[in-house]
Parts: C-alpha cells; structure tokens; sequence
C-alpha cells in the first residue's frame, strides 16, 4: 500500500488549490480523478460559459455598431466552429494543470476513489492511505424525477451541444439557468425561460431580481412563471414540456434542467470512513473543514454550500495554509463574498440583500441608489439603464451590502468587495475622487 502526507479526492477547483498549496510545504501529495483535471468549472462550467457568454455578448456589441458609424454585414454564426475553439482552449488548459502538478511534485492517478477503510482509498484495485484525505468531489447536476425527464439536458450536456438549437427550454431560476438561457438567445436561439414562482435569482437583491428580468425580456427570452414541470414527451415537432397544472409549452429541439445540483458523495463509500452526510448528500464539516471522521476533510461544492469556484479555491489554499503551511489559524470567512452572474447585462453583488440587512439591522439600514445609462448607449436609439445599489448600517453609514447590473460590473465589482470586507463606509466612497466618464464613478457619487 502507498502512503502519502495527503491524498486528495478531485482535481477540480478546490482540490487541485489544496494540492498544489500542500505540495509547495513540502507534503508528499496524491491527486485522485477520474475525469479531466479541472473539473467542472474548466471543462463543464465557468470557463466554458464565459466563453459562450463572450459571444453573446459580441452579438450586443455588433448590434450597435451603426451607432458609432459602422455599416458591417454579419454574414451568419458558425457555433461548431467556436465550440470547436473552445474545446481546445480547455485541453490546453488541462494540460497546463497537468503540468503544474508534475512541477510541484503532485501524485497524479487517473481513476474513480473510494474508501475501503478508514484513511484508505482504493483505485482501480490499488490502495492508497494517508494522514490526513481531502475530499473534494464537487458537485452534479439534478434532473428532476418527472416521466420523461430523461428527455431533456443539464448544464453538462449543453456544453456538448455542437449545433445551436432552434428552439430551446430551459427550466430553472438559478444563476446557470439565466446564463444559459441569455447565451442561447443571444446566439439566435429562441428560448423560453420556465420559473416555478415569479422571478429568478430569488436569494440576490431586488434590484438585481428586477434587471434580470428586465433584461431576459429586452433580449427576447420568453419567460414563463407560476410553471411546476410535470412531464415532458417527445412528438414529431420536437420536445412538449407540460406543467403539473396541465398547462402544455413548446415544441422544443433542446430541453435544458437548470433546478440545481448536488454534492457529488454518493459513490466514495464514507460509511467505511466514518463520514456523514445530510439528507441531500452534503459531507457535514465544520469550520476548519473537518468531517465527522479523524483526519478526513472535506471543501467545496461537495459540502454543499457556497458553490462558487473561488470559494473552493480560497478554502483548498487556507486549508493547505493551516495543515501543512504552520498557519494554525487559517480557515475560510465564508461572509462578504463576492459574486456575479453573466447575464446580459452581467449582475455583481457582495454583502448582505437590503432584505436581509433590514431583517438583522432594522431601521439602522440606509440604502442608496443609482439608476442611469451608460456612456455607451449615449447616442443609441435603445437606451438600457444601469442599477446600482448601496445597503448601509449605522450612523457611520458601514457599507454592508453592493449591488451592481450593467456593463462592466462583472470587473468593477472586485475593487468594492475589497474595500467592503475592509469595512468600508458612505463617507469612505464618497471621499474617493471619482473616474469620469465610467459606470463605476456612480458608486462613489451617490447621494
């Protein structure tokens, strides 16, 4: 049996931070994956959205170029062609973190993990042990349990769709259910976007809630709400979605299921480690990471709570900092974080909702506002507008709360969740002297 300082189970985000971070002290390290290194974000998430979010946004962009002068003729899309380039930026990509690992001295093994007894994991008929394992698993979308669901796609199946659909569904009210369904629409797809209540990304801010919808509709999504999917079927026009109230929609070429994801658990055996799991499969740590079973750890997606790629990376790197780095008091603040939506327009937001802020605070909240259109669309005949908002506590007026949707939020935001994890007051943006003519200026100008 090998033995390791540490073994890691996936070589997503957060596994291949601690990984790496680990190695760097010094620890002999193991890497278990059975897909590409990356995970979801390189290969099925974040990177290939951004890039499918780029062009969609390119389309905008051309769409107003009559405005500054231009007389341009697009003369079609060639989706294959830019997922064809897509595709080979992230296999650079995983070979880029294939070599990195190989640099730092990472164990590398390609295979599916599980536990066959406390601190042991076995791999494709091998064991491996170590003192300390860091699950890392991620996450996996859900489909839900309807007759015929299997019919439809979720997130990963959208990025292998190599021919753009005509015609679209997309079910779901999340942050990946309104990137995907404004990518396909702003490729030429028309879509329709199916919310079980009356708005999307129901834990943001109103404000952010109101400029989605606003601007799902500016696009052309067609947005349908109040609709509980009861079945789908298949018939010679395409894909029928039909709600439990027996309202019918559609025909659909592609039906997307964006109602979520789960902790991806179910296959490592943690019973024979002595780790729990909640109803949903999240493995339960605490606030150092650790799960219910000596030496055994767990971060990320698989721990079900704050989702994001750059949670699971700054909590791998503390995580590392604190088991191998001497740092005996380095763990994740999973509060003020920082995160935007890749809409059109993008949404940013950090901090507390005025909603949540007027529940724990009371009358001590002050919000501030700005609504505006941005330079940009100045000698545009369309007009969108920008939203911002500021959610203050106090009498020192402490920024608790930023708010942001328009171009160029998904950039400006990093600066302010700075200066608000600093805390950050009114009168701290107000004293800030203000770059003109930019969006950002609105925030340091409000009154």
């Amino acid at each position: 049996m090998k033995s390791y300082d540490l073994i890691v189970v996936g070589a997503g985000s957060g596994g291949l931070a601690a990984a790496q971070r680990a190695a760097e002290y010094g620890a002999q390290v193991a890497l278990l994956e059975s897909g590409r290194l990356g995970g979801t974000c390189v290969n099925r998430g974040c990177v290939p959205k951004k890039i499918m979010w780029h062009a969609a946004e390119l389309v905008g962009e051309l769409g107003h170029s009559g405005d500054y002068g231009f007389d341009l003729a697009v003369n079609g899309h060639d989706f294959g062609e830019l997922v064809n380039r897509r595709e080979r930026y992230i296999r650079r990509l995983n070979g880029i973190y294939a070599k990195n690992l190989e640099r730092r001295g990472v164990h590398s093994l390609a295979g599916h993990a599980a536990f066959s007894a406390p601190r042991v994991l076995s791999v494709a008929g091998e064991e491996y042990s170590a003192e300390r394992i860091l699950i890392a698993t991620g996450g996996a979308p859900v489909v839900p349990g309807i007759p015929g669901a299997e019919l439809g796609i979720t997130s990963d199946g959208f990025f292998e769709l190599e021919r753009r659909p005509a015609r679209a569904a997309v079910v779901g009210a999340g942050y990946i259910a309104v990137e995907l369904a404004g990518i396909l629409q702003g490729l030429g797809t028309a879509v329709t976007l199916h919310l079980r209540r009356d708005s999307v990304l129901r834990s943001f801010d109103d404000i952010l809630q109101q400029a989605c919808m606003e601007g799902l509709a500016a696009s052309g999504v067609r947005v349908v709400t109040g609709f509980v999917p009861g079945a789908v079927e298949r018939d010679a026009e395409g894909l029928r979605l039909t709600a439990a109230s027996g309202e019918s929609s559609g025909p659909f070429d592609v039906l997307v299921w964006a109602v979520g994801r789960r902790p991806r658990s179910a296959d490592l055996n943690l019973d024979l480690a002595g780790v729990q799991c909640d109803a949903r499969g999240a493995i339960e740590v605490d606030e150092w990471q650790e799960t219910t079973a000596e030496g055994v750890f767990a971060l990320g997606d698989v721990t079900g709570h704050h989702e994001l790629t750059p949670v699971a990376i700054a909590a791998g790197r503390r995580w590392a900092d604190r088991q191998f780095g001497g740092m005996s008091a380095r763990r994740m603040d999973y509060s003020n974080i920082p995160t935007v939506v890749f809409t059109h327009p993008p949404l940013g937001s950090v901090g507390l909702t005025e909603r949540e802020a007027r529940e724990t605070y009371g009358d001590a909240v002050r919000c501030y506002r700005a609504e505006f259109v941005p330079l940009f669309y100045g000698i545009s005949e369309n007009k969108p507008k920008a939203r911002m908002k500021l959610v203050t506590v106090g009498s020192e007026e402490r920024v608790v709360g930023c708010h942001l949707a328009g171009p160029g939020v998904d950039e400006m935001l990093q600066g302010f969740a700075v200066a608000i994890r600093m805390g950050a007051c009114k009168s701290d943006l107000d004293d800030t002297v203000a770059i003109h003519p930019t969006a950002a200026e609105e925030l340091v100008t409000m009154r």
